[in-house]
């Protein structure tokens, strides 16, 4: 099947690159020229496991194009799948501006019968506004050209996106026409043989489900962190908690965990992005606002547990993090709480010296002209007299470091834990002051 992917960013790669994988003659096209010159070599853009792999054999196969040319995208693909970026506006709400660029762009260099299927994050009735948007192009154009309009939501993880494409728990298209759930089921077989769901359902129900979708999950956390601070305060312990709740077959295990919030480019976004829609429809979305607010503040409380261990004296202090993008597996730094940590110790003075396996990169720009941030070689060089540590990140390589050489670095063998990685007993058997969240201190 001839498929164009629009739009080369995490979405868009992963999810082309997939569909070559099964066989397909994918064609991925970006504006952005140096990232498809670089993507034509090889190089790629983001870190995801797998991902540099599937995207040169691909292309070595010749199941795997990169373009910038627009009209030649919308000629190659039967399927046109858009995968622009929806970044959040200014009052919150999705931004449709590149989502509609690609709807007007492509009207304008339609010529045969195509299915568009809109695969970025969009607000209820955005597919509307894409069929419009390329109707009217054809009209000025005077062209009378056929086409169908097709939702299809990504539930791709950062850190796991290739397996989650290849391997998926669901796959939801939202079609107007029985003819594009054939040609979609089709396309996704590969992928469902095994039994995974295909459900087909409306194109507006299908836009609701990711947005619902992601703010069930962001809701499970904020509650889960809520719960913590609760746990603090009256002495039990919050993964004793976690384990007695996850074991009902009506909660389950996953998105229990407590931290010091969600990050990442879809879980804040998306959930503001429903609250403005509710509140433009006259609805006061109030659970979604307490999600938001609860995740806004445990970045806080967090930080301002670690001031409180200093009585607030911090100035000349050194800190290492262990751990700066919002998720293990991934180099996104977008809303990563490590941003609010950091920038706030360091701007009462600390110091931070920092690490993390993937994400430096992406990290200094961020803090391009904070003197007072250091980026380290490895996770053992930023412990160097350090007054402490704050692991923000669960990567797997700070799951069991070496205890013994961390404290004979460090000036003072102190341990503020983001993630409750590790047991509290040991780190006092260790001989580290070990502060996380939501469990008694030994």
């Amino acid at each position: 099947m001839r498929i164009s992917v629009i739009g080369v960013g995490y979405v868009g790669l992963v999810s082309g690159s997939c569909f070559a994988e099964t066989g397909n003659d994918v064609m991925c096209m970006d504006v952005d020229s140096e990232k498809i010159n670089k993507l034509r070599e090889g190089i790629i853009p983001i870190y995801e496991p797998q991902l540099e792999e599937l995207v040169k054999n691909n292309i070595k196969e010749g199941r795997l194009r990169f373009t910038t040319d627009i009209k030649e995208a919308v000629d190659h693909g039967l399927i046109l799948i858009i995968a622009v970026n929806t970044p959040q506006d200014h009052d919150g709400s999705a931004d449709l501006k590149y989502v509609m660029k690609v709807a007007h762009d492509i009207g304008k260099a339609m010529e045969k019968y195509r299915i568009v299927v809109v695969k970025s994050t969009v607000p209820v009735g955005t597919c509307d506004m894409v069929k419009a948007a390329i109707q009217e192009e054809l009209e000025k154009a005077g062209r009378n050209v056929s086409f169908d309009i097709a939702s299809n939501p990504e539930f791709l993880k950062e850190g796991v996106a290739v397996d989650d494409c290849m391997k998926p728990e669901r796959v939801i298209i939202g079609v107007e026409h029985d003819r594009v759930e054939e040609i979609l089921r089709e396309l996704y077989a590969p992928f469902t043989r095994t039994g995974a769901p295909f459900i087909v359902m409306d194109v507006r129900s299908s836009e609701m489900t990711k947005y619902a979708a992601n703010s069930m999950l962001a809701t499970r956390i904020s509650f889960m962190n809520q719960m913590a601070n609760i746990c603090d305060r009256l002495g039990a312990d919050i993964m004793m908690v976690m384990r007695g709740l996850g074991s009902d077959s009506r909660i389950g295990p996953k998105f229990l965990f407590p931290g010091v919030g969600f990050g990442g480019s879809c879980f804040p976004k998306d959930v503001r992005a429903l609250v403005k829609t509710s509140r433009d429809l006259g609805y006061n979305p109030s659970i979604l606002e307490s999600v938001m607010d609860v995740n806004e503040n445990q970045k806080v409380s967090f930080t301002e547990a670690v001031k409180d261990f200093y009585k607030n004296d911090i100035k000349g202090k050194k800190f290492a993090v262990w751990g700066l993008a919002f998720k293990p597996n991934t180099d996104d730094m977008r809303e990563a709480p490590s941003q609010y940590i950091v920038k706030t110790l360091t701007g009462q003075g600390a110091l931070c010296h920092v690490f993390d396996p993937k994400a430096m990169d992406s990290a200094k720009p961020l803090f391009s002209g904070n003197q007072n941030v250091q980026f380290g070689k490895n996770q053992y060089e930023v412990l160097e007299g350090a007054d402490g540590l704050i692991l923000v990140t669960e990567w797997l390589s700070f799951r069991e470091p070496d205890f013994e050489r961390m404290k004979g670095l460090m000036k003072e063998p102190v341990i503020f834990d983001g993630r409750n990685q590790y047991n509290p007993k040991t780190m006092a058997r260790h001989g580290f002051r070990y502060i996380c969240i939501g469990r008694p201190r030994v």
